[in-house]
């Protein structure tokens, strides 16, 4: 069994609609677990005026039923508050559309190479869909992927590593109630403050940041993955999910960065047997060797440029004169870093729950317990 999903809708469309496929029957599901992941998602230092719009919730349409999964696809719908001001600018219908074309594309956005793919005279026809507006429904899918996990002992969690300049010290034991308490998601309240200053300074001069977030997924089962193919590895998948995000350029598993420019000497996680348990004396790897899950903490980074759209815009041309132009402005975020952690976990607990599911089966949640269970006993003699 597999987890899939697929998300439709525009950024200021009537909803947003997810189908969420291959979730066992018996997983307790109710709207309220799905609402505070959703919030999180909107919150962070230097979103913009959208997120006081907009107050998401996922209702559930189908594939639950008293409570509980039925095995059957998942239906989690997000309505766009803010699709009564745009009903006839995005409205389906011929007759009662109405358009002004943007021709003047943005550096660094989807813009004008969506245009060129689709042939469209109008980058409305474009950013609606490549907006970030689309995460809400990953996340929304995420919720429920965090709770198939829960079940089996694992958490997902994120936190803001830099954004532009300034980067987190990281404790080696992170305060998670601090870093949601923080408006920026630093797990290091004096980088915190120096990250709330650079976003405020960048708001100032028109300007936007980019930055890194960190997935960290702790409890995940050893043996997750798999090298019997490219496209069965679960660090390509993690990655490729990251990747995914809007504007998220690119990734990191845990030491990544730093484990090319060491000796392998000073990479390598040494194996180690302690108190009747296998481990590792270090996590460099981030859960992961050989595409397979070790049974450390899987610790993703995604690396965000900074957001495409801003207040002062950039030279461009316009496609319609063939001119130089400024260009479009479209209401915008100054940083969406700690907004993007929280996705992250949505794509890093989606793509585990799946490779949870592909290696254990199970078509009800009683059949996957007994399936993991026996495992873990199996691996921890």
């Amino acid at each position: 069994m597999t987890l899939r999903f697929l998300t439709a809708g525009e950024s200021h469309g009537e909803r947003l609609t997810v189908i969420l496929d291959g979730v066992p029957a018996g997983l307790t599901l109710r709207e309220e677990d799905l609402v505070t992941d959703l919030r999180r998602r909107q919150g962070g230092h230097g979103r913009g005026g959208r997120m006081a719009i907009e107050h998401d919730v996922a209702h559930i349409v189908a594939g639950v039923r008293g409570g509980l999964t039925l095995g059957s696809p998942i239906t989690l719908e997000i309505a766009n508050r803010d699709w009564e001001n745009w009903r006839q600018v995005m409205a389906v219908d011929a007759a009662e559309v109405k358009r002004k074309p943007i021709t003047r594309v943005r550096p660094g956005h989807a813009d004008l190479a969506g245009m060129l793919k689709y042939g469209a005279d109008d980058a409305r026809d474009v950013l609606e869909r490549a907006s970030a507006r689309e995460t809400a429904a990953r996340v929304a899918a995420g919720g429920v992927a965090k709770l198939l996990l829960g079940q089996f002992g694992s958490t997902v969690r994120s936190y803001t590593r830099s954004i532009g300049a300034i980067e987190a010290r990281v404790p080696a034991s992170i305060d998670w109630e601090a870093v949601e308490s923080s408006p920026v998601r630093s797990p290091d309240p004096k980088s915190g403050v120096a990250m709330v200053a650079a976003i405020d300074a960048a708001r100032e001069h028109g300007d936007t940041l980019g930055g890194i977030f960190t997935v960290i997924a702790e409890g995940v089962p050893p043996g997750l993955g798999s090298y019997r193919q490219w496209d069965t590895r679960l660090d390509g998948l993690l990655a490729q999910a990251i990747v995914s995000i809007p504007a998220c350029k690119a990734v990191a598993i845990g030491d990544g960065e730093n484990a090319a420019r060491q000796p392998g000497s000073q990479v390598h996680d040494v194996p180690v047997y302690d108190d009747g348990r296998l481990g590792h004396e270090t996590n460099r790897a981030g859960g992961l060797t050989g595409g397979v899950t070790n049974g450390e903490p899987v610790v993703v980074h995604g690396f965000m440029k900074p957001i495409s759209t801003l207040l002062k815009p950039l030279a461009t041309i316009d496609l319609k004169t063939k001119q130089p132009a400024r260009a479009h402005y479209e209401r915008s975020d100054i940083c969406v870093v700690p907004a993007a952690g929280v996705v992250g976990e949505a794509m890093v607990a989606l793509v585990l729950a799946g490779a949870l599911l592909e290696k254990f089966g199970g078509d009800s949640m009683s059949e996957l317990r007994t399936n993991v269970g026996a495992y873990l006993q199996t691996v921890r003699r």
